[in-house]
């Protein structure tokens, strides 16, 4: 019996430290449930897999944090590039233990922080804002690709895909300018899914993903490219090969 091949996609541990590096939406819930979802004043999560967390001085799990570690999960929301009736692809659990930086710690982690991704927010850690650190235990990735549990390790391994900075604006083009792409893009659809509205979802070394708006409910599929590709000149090459003879492959149906 032959069985549906999947297309090829980026590792679990990729696809996580993808997420992470977008730095999407965040929510920091503590084991002990006293606040459901609390919004991080920022975050930002480290290639090793520690986060950063800036919450205001006079939250709860700022002194809570101090007096001991906290059990904590912070979950980031990676968000589509376009509107989308569901707009969350990707969704990224980092659950670990939670403790608050002293002031020397946090001068030295904000700077860090401010290597990697520089925030005015961050001249508020000292002056009104508290670091916290979390450790992380486990992390759990989910998207259209499958839901994975990782080791710290693996997701340290790991690197974010090459075009994770200039994905959200390559997308945009695509959805607001060039929507005869998507259309034809569409026509390699399998036949039940024809007739939807066709949305690009997402760009990855190894291919393209559209997001399917059907009456009834949203399907999500991927265009695997003839192989993984790390510049914006292969991609273009790869792109171009699409348009005239796509791998197709249902993920979600």
């Amino acid at each position: 019996m032959n069985e549906t091949r999947r297309p090829p996609a980026p590792h679990p541990a990729e696809r996580a430290r993808t997420i992470a590096a977008r730095g999407g939406r965040a929510a920091l819930l503590p084991s002990d449930g006293a606040d459901s979802r609390i919004t991080p004043v920022l975050h930002h999560v480290h290639a090793n897999g520690d986060a950063t967390i800036v919450l205001p001085d006079e939250h709860p799990l700022v002194e809570s944090a101090r007096r001991g570690e906290v059990t904590a999960m912070l979950e980031l929301a990676d968000q589509a590039p376009v509107p989308l009736r569901e707009p969350v692809r990707g969704l990224l659990w980092i659950t670990g233990w939670l403790r608050t930086l002293d002031a020397d710690e946090a001068r030295e982690t904000a700077l860090r922080v401010a290597d990697a991704r520089p925030d005015p927010r961050l001249l508020d850690v000292g002056h009104g804002a508290s670091a916290l650190t979390l450790a992380p235990a486990s992390l759990v990735v989910a998207d259209a690709e499958g839901t994975t549990s990782l080791r710290p390790e693996l997701f340290a391994q790991a690197e974010p895909d090459p075009f994770a900075a200039h994905e959200d604006h390559w997308l945009r083009h695509l959805e607001l300018s060039h929507r005869d792409v998507v259309g034809l893009l569409g026509q390699h659809l399998p036949d039940h899914l024809k007739g939807g509205h066709v949305r690009p979802l997402g760009l990855d070394r190894f291919g393209l993903r559209l997001r399917v708006e059907m009456a009834d409910e949203d399907h999500d599929v991927r265009i695997a490219f003839s192989r993984p590709v790390a510049t914006a000149q292969e991609l273009a090459v790869e792109l171009r090969r699409l348009m005239g003879c796509p791998f197709l492959a249902r993920q979600r149906g």
